[in-house]
């Protein structure tokens, strides 16, 4: 097949594999095709968004999100507001004929790696009832690229009946069977499998090593905080990242003075992770545990302190949220004011005030978002200059902010620009008059 021709068929996530013929043909084709292209083949045949087994010894990246989607609030109520309607579910597919799934069987020993990768997940989606012993044999097979096949299958059937075959592929002579049996044995997220595991850290392979260090994080349970305290002295820094991200992913407070190790890295991505990680525990004392990372040299790493001390909601952060106030980084900055929103201590208006003056629109709009949600009354002062701001955005914000406060000393400054030329500014002008007069 023309890889030009396959590549947009892909992209179009319809690939042709309604009878045996078609996926015969289709399967030939990414034996020799490009990595990309089977890899894409992959994903829309299996309708796999995530973490995808390439062709390669990939190191898996810790699923680390962006910590900070700053909130836009929509401050009125009706009108205006945007209606969340439900998302239409769609239609259950229908079972792949027998004919399809027997090709996909046979290429679970197809010479391609992809290949082979592609019909373990396509055969664990249909869940047929020989897949769970053709699994298990392909995972005791001579052959490791056969074995690695048949973890993969096992780990997506999830089925607790496979734990001593996975667990016997940690000790596999081959690194990337090994590997595939610790994601393997993440997928069932068994307490059971933790110390299967923490013997596994002793691997000589860092691709092993950060694999196990993932699973214990998706088993999520407190008895691997040991395991993953000494994780987080691995000499790889994938390993120290990952290690971080699975004791945010626990969420347990015994795992904050483990994290303190991690906030010195040399490494910056690990100490930015293990940033997230406290911001996902919310414990207060990790405030103090945050606090010399305001100062970190790497703007990433100030941004997610701001968060994370944002996600713990306590007043003790204020003064720590101070010095990030004024950083030479906008998206510190931003997130700085969404932390100080979050945390509505009526001691942040202070420090929220002199943002309404910065020379980033943006940033100017946070500050009145925040003073809003603190709802403390020494933040209309501040905020009325706001209502003539340049920006409309801001305008706009700074009203709701007053009605949110719900103050009648903000009354005369609305009235003043009720006939804003802005129909937002003016719309949420009339709210906020609205709600004052209202209390």
């Amino acid at each position: 097949m023309n890889v030009l021709l396959l590549t947009a068929m892909l992209a179009a996530q319809s690939p042709d594999v309604g009878d045996a013929a078609s996926a015969t043909r289709l399967l030939a084709s990414l034996r020799t095709s490009d990595p990309a292209v089977c890899e894409l083949a992959g994903r829309a045949l299996t309708n796999f968004g995530g973490w995808w087994f390439g062709g390669g010894d990939e190191v898996m990246p810790a699923p680390m999100p962006m910590p900070m989607p700053v909130p836009m609030p929509m401050p009125f109520a009706g009108r205006g507001v945007p209606i969340a309607r439900p998302v239409q579910a769609r239609p259950p597919r229908n079972s792949m004929e027998a004919g399809v799934l027997a090709v996909f069987r046979t290429a679970l020993r197809d010479p391609s790696r992809c290949v082979r990768r592609i019909a373990a997940r396509v055969v664990a989606r249909e869940r047929p009832t020989w897949a769970l012993p053709e699994f298990t044999a392909l995972a005791k097979d001579a052959d490791a690229g056969y074995r690695e096949a048949g973890l993969l299958g096992l780990g997506e059937l999830e089925d607790p009946s496979s734990l001593g075959t996975m667990t016997a592929g940690l000790s596999d002579r081959d690194t990337a069977v090994r590997a595939m049996a610790a994601w393997a044995l993440g997928q069932l997220e068994m307490a059971e499998t933790i110390p299967a595991l923490g013997r596994a850290l002793g691997d000589t392979s860092p691709l092993v090593r950060v694999r196990v260090v993932w699973a214990l994080g998706e088993i999520e349970d407190a008895v691997a905080l040991p395991h993953l305290g000494r994780a987080l002295r691995d000499q790889t820094p994938e390993v120290r990242r990952m290690a971080a991200w699975a004791l945010g992913e626990i969420e347990h407070p015994s795992g904050v003075p483990l994290l303190r190790t991690a906030l010195a890295d040399t490494d910056a991505d690990t100490r930015r992770t293990a940033v997230w990680a406290l911001g996902e525990v919310e414990a207060p004392e990790a405030v103090d545990v945050l606090a010399p990372l305001v100062t970190d040299r790497d703007a990433r790493v100030r941004r997610m302190t701001a968060w994370a001390l944002g996600e713990i909601e306590s007043s003790r952060a204020v003064p720590v949220l101070a010095r990030l106030a004024g950083d030479t980084d906008r998206d510190v900055r931003l997130t700085t004011l969404w932390a100080l929103g979050e945390i509505e201590s009526p001691d942040g208006v202070s420090v929220v005030t002199p943002a309404l003056k910065d020379r980033d629109p943006g940033v100017r709009r946070m500050a009145a978002w925040a003073l809003g949600e603190i709802e403390a009354v020494d933040g209309v002062r501040s905020l009325t200059p706001s209502l003539t701001d340049p920006d409309a955005d801001v305008r706009t914000m700074a009203a709701w902010a007053l009605g949110s406060i719900e103050s009648a000393s903000a009354l005369p400054a609305l009235e003043a620009v009720a006939q804003d030329r802005s129909p937002s500014v003016r719309r949420a002008v009339q709210w906020a008059i609205a709600q004052i007069e209202r209390r």
